[in-house]
């Protein structure tokens, strides 16, 4: 019981300290910061990590964790809308409930590293491209569609949690956004607005 209690605990101290991080910065965010956001002393979160890069590495860590646990869960799908939305319902379940780390993954993909910035999650767009099957090296319609869908996701799940809106309620609708700008018609009619025709 105490594993799972300190694994959730690290958890949000890990979401908040990287929505920290993608707002202010990695030079402009303190450990003082972080520990008041969580509820800890500084003395108490630097017990769970010993420095700030200490922090932000393990940041990037959950964010490449948590990209490679869904690209897992695709990768033998072939590509098309079935892998597409599997992807994206994976994706939006993480953006829902750890929007920290959504936060963090999209500003290093949008906000180049500053100086004293340790290692950027660069290697996380290689991953999630990967997941939905394109590649990133070639301009196309197909590359476009996956990043305003992935613009899109992390957009409207942000200001989901920012309202502290009814996740549930939002969940289909952000999926059925996503699936629209990959270009998947949703059938008409359909309870389901996450069902896409191929």
């Amino acid at each position: 019981m105490a594993h799972v209690h300190r694994q959730q605990v690290d958890e949000g101290i890990l979401d908040r300290a990287a929505a920290l991080f993608a707002q202010h910065g990695y030079d402009h965010t303190s450990l003082k910061t972080v520990a008041d956001s969580v509820g800890l002393s500084k003395a108490g979160l630097l017990h769970h990590y010993p420095t700030k890069e200490a922090l932000y590495v393990a940041t990037q860590q959950s964010v490449r964790a948590q990209g490679q646990r869904v690209f897992d869960q695709v990768a033998d799908l072939p590509p098309g809308p079935a892998r597409d939305r599997r992807a994206l319902e994976l994706l939006t379940d993480v953006a829902l409930d750890r929007p920290g780390l959504v936060a963090q993954a999209f500003s290093s993909l949008t906000t180049p590293p500053s100086d004293g910035e340790p290692d950027h999650l660069d290697d996380i767009a290689t991953l999630v491209f990967a997941t939905f099957a394109v590649d990133a090296a070639q301009p196309s319609e197909r590359l476009v569609r996956v990043i305003g869908a992935l613009s899109a996701l992390a957009v409207l799940s942000l200001s989901v949690n920012r309202a502290a809106g009814e996740k549930t309620m939002w969940r289909p609708h952000i999926l059925a956004t996503c699936l629209d700008a990959l270009g998947h018609h949703r059938r008409t009619l359909s309870s389901d607005p996450t069902q896409v025709e191929a």
